[in-house]
């Protein structure tokens, strides 16, 4: 099947979600490289943390306990995690005032020493590092997150990134479909060669638009699967 134009792409969302401006509206907004070399470290692990707790698990119950996860890991300072004993990540792990799965707590510790490790090898602050890779190479940071990380590959990874406002497209299922309907993909969606071939198509999408990946990424899915006027 032909790949449609940006134009026809957009004029297709616009069709199914009720016009431009209420197309535009539902557009995911990006972070400017100024704001995300700015953020803490402690902010990213916090956003790593949510997403891996919501993944397989009913978001608004993470919300709901999210400011007890700030109190219990010290606003995820870095520092303090690293030097947080074994005995003592147990007994956070078993506090029923955030969720009690011990396998994900773990994953605290261990992003914490990601992220410090970083910023050791690269000698500049993990926000630097985020906000200064190239955009026409975003899986390359997936892949580095889901390597070097604990629990963030798959869509974590990527979803944690759009969260903080890194742009970044996803291959949600509605995108995925879109992307094999128009044979841009064949193979498994997290092989090397699916990642770089919906790399280079939204690339392209960019050149074609001037658009963010985070509003190319949607507006792909708005035109795939049972999308309908809101």
């Amino acid at each position: 099947m032909a790949l449609p134009s940006y134009q026809r792409l957009y004029d297709t969302a616009c069709e199914r979600k009720g016009g431009e401006k209420a197309l535009n509206a539902l557009l995911p907004k990006t972070a400017s490289k100024k704001h995300l070399q700015k953020l803490g470290s402690d902010r990213y692990l916090a956003e790593f943390t949510r997403k891996i707790f919501q993944s397989g698990f009913v978001w608004r119950v993470v919300d709901k306990k999210w400011p007890q996860f700030e109190e219990m890991f010290w606003q995820f300072d870095i520092e303090k995690l690293l030097m947080m004993p074994d005995d003592m990540l147990e007994r956070k792990a078993k506090d029923p005032a955030i969720i009690r799965n011990f396998n994900k707590v773990k994953t605290i510790r261990d992003n914490a020493m990601m992220i410090d490790d970083t910023e050791r090898r690269e000698h500049r602050t993990f926000a630097e590092f985020i906000a200064d890779w190239p955009q026409d190479d975003v899986i390359g940071l997936w892949l580095y997150l889901k390597k070097r990380g604990s629990r963030l590959g798959g869509n974590t990874g990527p979803y944690s990134l759009r969260a903080i406002g890194v742009d970044t497209f996803l291959l949600t299922q509605d995108v995925e479909g879109f992307l094999r309907n128009h044979d841009v993909i064949d193979s498994g969606i997290t092989s090397q060669r699916a990642l770089k071939a919906a790399q280079g198509y939204f690339n392209d999408l960019r050149e074609q638009s001037g658009k963010s990946l985070a509003e190319l990424s949607r507006l792909v899915s708005f035109c795939h699967g049972q999308n309908r006027v809101r």
